[in-house]
């Protein structure tokens, strides 16, 4: 669900901002927004996934998650549209936080690398779905049925999760739940967020984004300081000194500033500049799916014999690859040649991502599993938060941003003049050249976390996670 969800609203976005008349900062809220409401809340959810259980959380997820999809379709406005968004992101924070430690824990180390992979298929496999699937939508109904297909998922996603997961590494006795703790992070993250937001729109907004940076500084050391002195600390910082875990999600951290806007790059470029429908511009990027599910897999299983970092290694210097590639992209370019760079792509983030996921969870205790795949989360989330920015405040210098405003806007991108199209082309060629140079800087940090075959907190589960009923 969380996979087809991503990928219509990635196809849809210049659907959906020309029917509810939002401009360009209004369209990067409608992605912004559920990144927010998934972050803030993930330290707090995977706290109390270790302390109740991840399975009763998860499935919570699913039904707050199905809410919000119903909200964001029923909405009249691009305010209430980010609003619902939100609602969504939380629901998507009980799945995230969850879904990786769930899996972590059925699985022994020597598995781990293969049933990631597996759960990275599924992802892709939605995703693959919902590119497809929104074209079609878009072709024949409007755009609120991009969210009504969520709510059968999501009450199945539901009713499956309470009747077929079991908790395993349940602590009998729950700790103190940390509120101060809770508090000083969630305005060290939203504050964190807002400032890379409004740090996108331009210097009329600087002092503002800088206050709002001075706000999340202040909060994080508050939250440090505090967590450093509790029994039952909201974040056991003790995991930062994994030299494996922090080594994997500071790696996430950068290939998710520089990959973490590619697909909306791409189908803004195949609808605004190609002209394309939104059902072309979603089969157009299927190639990049395929060479993912490929390579997935098989770099999943093949890690957890020979080792994570050759493969998390050579996925990044695919992925810095494709993204140089794909910066001599222009108005021109035959779909061939996209296609290509597409697949290149695929089989890069295909040999990273499992294999970083099997490194990072593979690394902590049994005991903070939960919490440990928040932060994993979080750190992803604002990657993700800094790509969407960065791609805007770099096409500002190219183009004002009233005139990307325009071109995203617009109900008819085959209206759009040559003119424009060639300088946002430019624009987006720029973007991948600064993207593969960030995700390049992150193959440092990828050496340094060290290499392993065996975990040091290998386990052996003592039941499965999901039992026939």
């Amino acid at each position: 669900m969380s996979g087809i969800d991503g990928r219509v609203m990635i196809v849809g976005l210049p659907t959906v901002a020309a029917a509810l008349h939002a401009d360009a900062e209004q369209a990067i809220w409608f992605t912004q927004a559920y990144t927010i409401g998934s972050t803030v809340a993930l330290l707090f959810i995977g706290r109390i996934s270790d302390m109740f259980g991840k399975v009763r959380i998860y499935a919570a997820g699913f039904a707050i998650f199905t809410i919000g999809s119903l909200l964001t379709a029923f909405s009249g406005s691009p305010d209430t549209f980010i609003a619902a968004r939100m609602a969504q992101g939380l629901g998507s924070a009980a799945l995230f936080a969850n879904s990786a430690a769930i899996i972590t824990d059925a699985f022994g180390t020597k598995e781990l690398g293969t049933a990631l992979g597996i759960n990275q298929i599924a992802f892709r496999a939605g995703g693959m779905a919902g590119l497809t699937l929104s074209g079609v939508i878009l072709a024949f109904l409007a755009w609120p049925y991009l969210f009504y297909i969520n709510v059968p998922i999501g009450i199945f996603g539901t009713l499956w999760a309470l009747r077929r997961l079991k908790d395993t590494n349940r602590p009998k006795r729950a700790p103190p739940m940390d509120w101060p703790g809770f508090v000083t992070f969630t305005v060290f993250i939203t504050t964190l967020l807002l400032a890379l937001t409004y740090a996108a729109y331009g210097i009329g907004e600087f002092w503002f984004a800088v206050a709002l940076l001075i706000a999340s500084v202040t909060s994080l050391g508050l939250f440090i300081h505090m967590e450093r002195r509790k029994e039952h600390p909201l974040l056991d910082l003790g995991l930062l000194e994994i030299r494996e875990f922090t080594g994997g999600i500071i790696t996430l951290l950068l290939n998710a500033v520089a990959w973490g806007s590619f697909m909306l790059i791409v189908s803004l470029y195949l609808q605004l500049v190609q002209g394309y429908s939104p059902f072309r511009a979603g089969v157009a990027i299927l190639p990049f799916d395929v060479a993912f599910l490929a390579l997935g897999l098989i770099s999943g299983r093949l890690s957890d014999t020979y080792g994570k970092r050759p493969f998390t290694t050579a996925g990044l210097v695919v992925i810095s690859l494709a993204l140089l590639l794909s910066s001599t992209v222009g108005i021109s370019t035959p779909y061939m040649t996209i296609a290509l760079y597409l697949v290149i792509g695929g089989v890069g983030l295909g040999l990273f991502a499992s294999p970083n996921m099997s490194s990072v969870m593979g690394s902590v205790p049994a005991k903070s599993r939960a919490v440990a795949s928040a932060l994993r989360a979080t750190f992803f989330n604002i990657g993700y938060t800094l790509s969407v920015n960065l791609v805007i405040l770099v096409m500002t210098f190219d183009l004002p941003f009233s005139t990307i405003t325009q071109i995203i806007s617009s109900l008819n991108p085959s209206a759009l003049t040559v003119a424009e199209r060639t300088a946002f082309a430019a624009a987006i060629s720029h973007v991948y050249l600064v993207m593969a140079i960030i995700n390049a800087v992150a193959i440092v940090p990828n050496l340094l976390r060290g290499s392993r075959k065996t975990s040091e907190f290998e386990e052996v589960p003592t039941e499965p996670a999901a039992t026939t009923v």
